[in-house]
């Protein structure tokens, strides 16, 4: 019978989420949706120096923003946790020990000092930065160097150490990856990498290890760049005697800079003016303020759909897909082995394309936050699903609805005139009285009536009535923009549209 297909999100509680995260997160959730298997979010915390308080809580509210909820987790619990690495501490030495008690493994004694010293000797040209691997293994202070009785001295002694995993020298190390086939490696060319500290806590390659082991992990997505800790990976596998319960892993493409040179940053993001995070993020250590996509008015279903395209396609032209579209139709298989360009502009058409899908009640309440942190009073829903409603075609963020609207909540307070004026004239004062007292005397208050009667006016009067719409723009929205002009009118009311047309006269 096959395995229940159970996959983790495993990101360090140490900042902001990057959009190659939660597009790892989104691959992992389709994954799973579609299998009918388990997602895991397993906290990362091993490296407490690199701890930041506030961002596992982040993490969790990005994931609930995005509507990628996890099923276990440190949040909503599970039988496999805990699922925080630092509430896991004493489960991972008995593993490193018998990698020791087997040989595969070792401990290192070696001092700061020492390790630097190392580094500054075995420094040349074409190796300016030297690993602690099996070429300086035994120059080094360690139980492959020193005789089992020294060992155990140091260690009854309670001399400060970690354990190292034994890089084999001449082997070649071999996996199938999901998306890149067949993945080998020269064990010669990796480091013994430390999988437990001198402080008892594990280093993630140990760490993930045994937690996907016993958290029994199918699959594993991760980003390329832990593609050379593959051989490490593997080989524990192998001598943890687990190699049959081996997740399959599939390493994802890297989101890269606009013109494809290089990973995606933050410090990019900063240059180009572009968010990279999912939300907001305020580092507590520096109060320095990283904008996200949420806060500059992106829905979650644009900011999911472009991350779902960034390194896969359904092979249709197809680019706006619901989450149950993505679930439905996503494959790892026709995920791209190379890395995807970010392109921002692309981004905010997909929010563009969103904001006209999706029926406004869908974003009202937050539409309504930033018109009343802009001094708007809303009191009439129903006015502001329809000002939404006539607007939303124009906007791209939600941030854009402010401009785009406020003229349909308050008098506009400036009036671009100066369009005006050029082909002002008395016979269009006159028209505009005349069309002013038309409207209030008018029983009915439609803009498609109010239309017919301004144009019939106009015709009445001999003026095109083409030269008189702009000005009647200008009167009742403040500028040369928005939606049509007798819509507005029909919805403002009948003595707010006269009201502005007067008090434009006054100014002209």
């Amino acid at each position: 019978m096959a395995k229940k297909v159970r996959v983790r999100f495993a990101p360090s509680p140490t900042g902001g989420l990057h959009l190659g995260g939660v597009r790892t997160v989104l691959y992992n959730y389709l994954f799973a949706r579609q299998q009918g298997g388990d997602f895991v979010l397993r906290i990362e915390d091993t490296d407490q120096s690199r701890f930041v308080p506030g961002a596992e809580e982040y993490i969790i509210n990005c994931l609930t923003w995005c509507g990628l909820k996890p099923d276990e987790g440190p949040h909503v619990g599970g039988e496999y946790g805990p699922y925080r690495q630092s509430e896991r501490k004493s489960i991972y030495r008995q593993y490193a020990e018998h990698l020791v008690q087997t040989g595969h493994a070792y401990y290192a004694f070696d001092r700061p000092e020492e390790l630097e010293s190392m580094r500054e000797r075995f420094k040349t040209p074409e190796n300016p930065s030297p690993q602690y691997d099996h070429k300086v293994r035994l120059e080094m202070r360690n139980s492959c160097s020193l005789t089992f009785e020294e060992t155990e001295t140091l260690l009854e002694d309670g001399v400060p150490h970690v354990i190292r995993i034994r890089m084999p020298e001449n082997e070649t190390v071999s996996f199938t990856d999901m998306i890149r086939g067949e993945v080998s490696f020269h064990t010669g060319l990796v480091d013994d990498k430390v999988l437990l500290k001198a402080d008892g806590m594990p280093t993630y390659h140990l760490a993930v290890v045994v937690d996907d082991y016993l958290m029994k992990i199918t699959h594993a997505f991760r980003g390329e760049e832990w593609l050379p800790s593959a051989p490490v990976h593997v080989l524990l596998w192998k001598y943890l005697g687990w190699e049959s319960d081996m997740p399959q892993w599939a390493h994802l493409p890297l989101i890269l800079k606009p013109d494809g040179n290089g990973k995606l940053s933050k410090r990019d993001g900063d240059r180009l003016g572009f968010p990279v995070f999912a939300m907001n993020w305020k580092d507590p250590k520096t109060n320095d303020l990283t904008t996200g996509f949420r806060e500059l008015g992106f829905l979650p279903e644009a900011f999911v759909n472009l991350l779902a395209m960034l390194g896969w396609n359904d092979g249709t032209a197809q680019e706006l897909f619901t989450l149950e579209e993505l679930v439905e139709k996503f494959s790892i298989d026709r995920v791209h082995k190379g890395g995807a360009k970010f392109d921002y502009e692309k981004a905010k058409w997909f929010n563009h394309e969103w904001i006209k899908k999706l029926p406004v009640a869908h974003y009202r309440d937050q539409v309504k936050t930033i018109l009343e942190s802009k001094g708007i009073v809303i009191t009439d829903e129903a006015f502001l699903d329809k000002a939404l409603h006539m607007v939303k075609d124009r906007c791209t963020l939600l941030t854009d609805f402010y401009e785009q609207s406020k003229f349909l909540f308050e008098t506009p307070q400036q009036l671009d005139l100066e369009a005006v004026k050029p082909k002002w004239n008395a016979d269009k004062k006159a028209f505009f009285e005349a069309a002013a007292s038309a409207m209030m005397a008018s029983a009915d208050w439609k803009g498609a009536d109010q239309e017919a009667a301004f144009k019939a006016l106009a015709t009445e009067k001999n003026i095109k009535p083409g030269e008189l719409m702009m000005p009647l723009r200008i009167m009742l929205v403040g500028g040369k923009f928005g939606p049509g002009v007798f819509d507005i009118a029909e919805l403002i009311g009948k003595e707010e549209t006269v009201k502005r047309i007067h008090a434009a006269l006054q100014q002209l």
